[in-house]
């Protein structure tokens, strides 16, 4: 009994100090990673849905890029999610309850999608408020993070928020394959139905959350009365922060930044349609990429976070752009001339632009973190966020206007060159504008970000779902 305490204490020990950065593994802590985790594990869905959106409802390139536009709308509403949490409890509880919600509802788009769903507005309206599960169950989780990362010590400094993005880059990587492995085996409304079952986790954890309920317990008639005096506050400040020229300006390049149009969709049918792309390779790149990530952001750590932020944005927008017309190797066949097979050029392509593409992105959650002035820190980080997700939006729009100007169909690629050569160009656009961004590096103070809401970088050939997150 003696010694199977002490491995008890021992596992207990190493779990805190080694896995959770300090933290004590207790059932609220848990109940949060779990969150997190599960936003990972959505992405087991990801490649079923650009199949269904291809071959089930028949929809072109052009349409299925306005669509994935449309399906991010939620994450450009974020900050209205944690007023809504703050000013308006359920039964006295502010957090629990809307995790439960969320659940609940993620799981209920899921279950449209494997069922009912047959035409492409009902397809946006199911994507749609799975999207809205996972944003709001987002804003919940980081209030909790934020709201415990203060009682943080300096040293521990970003601890949770960095356990926090770990879980959800397990949950990425645990489902990578086999988001293609398993349409080889199933259809997408069969991974639609075992995907149905993940938000009930997050329903089902968020009992474990430690929550008082909010105003006076022997009032209980006055206990859900909303209460918006503090969201009052919260936007008078938040309103003093944007209308400082030292914030709106990096928030404009920043949007001009990640707002150039984006040829994924296109590629997508390219690979599929065209090069016979299978969904277990598919799965396969999806695995390598969200390695790459990884790499890329190990990268940013040890060797350019200390290099200033224009001249990092500069170089990795250059080299991004130079290394993106790689892909009109694969686009006119001109790899096989050169003796690399389809398969294998893809997929080193994606691996090099992967590792480009979250090098450069890293500075944006740096910058984002660095730009909240205390006191407002989650909300304009929220704000900020959401204005980097409504640039994904315009992308993604933009992407559909030029592929149906050029003609590029679910078979007719003819032109996707050009799409490929406009696309990486556009990039360089926002680039006059660089001096907008703060003349100095990522090391140089403020505090830590949260984990990243939108981390994977826009490559040719991948899709912007990530557990309906655009």
């Amino acid at each position: 009994m003696l010694v199977s305490s002490s491995r008890l204490e021992g596992f207990k020990e190493f779990l805190r100090d080694k896995l959770l950065f300090g933290n004590e593994p207790t059932p609220e802590l848990v109940a949060i990673l779990l969150v997190y985790f599960v936003q990972g594990v959505l992405g087991l869905a990801r490649l079923a849905v650009s199949f269904f959106l291809k071959d089930d409802l028949g929809l072109s390139p052009a349409e299925t890029s306005a669509l994935l536009g449309i399906v991010a709308l939620p994450w450009m509403v974020k900050p209205l999610f944690g007023f809504i949490s703050d000013g308006l409890p359920i039964f006295g509880y502010r957090r629990r309850p809307y995790l439960i919600l969320s659940g609940l509802l993620g799981t209920l788009s899921w279950l449209l999608l494997a069922t009912v769903v047959t035409r492409p507005w009902q397809a946006i309206a199911a994507i749609s408020l799975g999207s809205l599960s996972v944003a709001f169950s987002d804003v919940i989780a980081d209030s909790l993070v934020v709201e415990r990362a203060r009682q943080e010590s300096q040293g521990d400094a970003g601890s949770l928020q960095s356990i926090a993005w770990a879980a959800s880059a397990i949950g990425g990587l645990i489902t990578a394959y086999l988001s293609g492995f398993l349409l080889e085996i199933f259809s997408s409304r069969s991974i639609f139905l075992i995907t149905a079952s993940f938000p009930l986790i997050v329903s089902g954890v968020a009992w474990l959350i430690s929550e008082q309920p909010t105003g006076n317990r022997e009032a209980c008639g006055n206990r859900n009365r909303p209460d918006f005096s503090g969201v009052t506050q919260q936007i008078q400040q938040l309103k003093a922060a944007i209308s400082q020229k030292s914030i709106w300006l990096p928030t404009a390049f920043l949007f001009l930044w990640q707002a150039t149009p984006t040829a994924d969709s296109a590629f997508f049918y390219f690979t599929t349609n065209e090069l016979g792309f299978q969904p277990e390779f598919l799965g396969r790149v999806r695995l390598v990429t969200s390695l790459a990530s990884l790499v890329g952001i190990w990268l940013f750590q040890r060797f350019f976070k200390a290099v200033p932020f224009r001249k990092i944005f500069l170089w990795t927008t250059i080299l991004s752009a130079v290394l993106g017309m790689s892909a009109l190797l694969l686009v006119t066949h001109a790899n096989r001339a050169i003796g690399i097979d389809d398969h294998w050029f893809s997929l080193g392509d994606s691996l090099i632009l992967t590792v480009m593409g979250q090098l450069a992105f890293m500075p944006v959650l740096v910058l984002a973190a660095r730009l909240c002035p205390s006191g407002v820190e989650a909300t304009l980080f929220a704000v900020l966020m959401s204005v980097s997700n409504i640039a994904g939006m315009v992308s993604y729009e933009l992407g559909a206007v030029l592929m149906h100007w050029l003609n590029i169909t679910e078979s007719n690629f003819e032109n996707l060159w050009l799409l490929v050569m406009l696309t990486n160009l556009s990039t360089l656009l926002p680039l006059p504008f660089i001096h907008w961004l703060p003349g100095d590096s990522a090391s140089g103070g403020g505090g830590e970000s949260h984990h990243p809401e939108a981390s994977e970088p826009s490559l040719p050939g991948s899709e912007a779902i990530e557990g309906l997150k655009a």
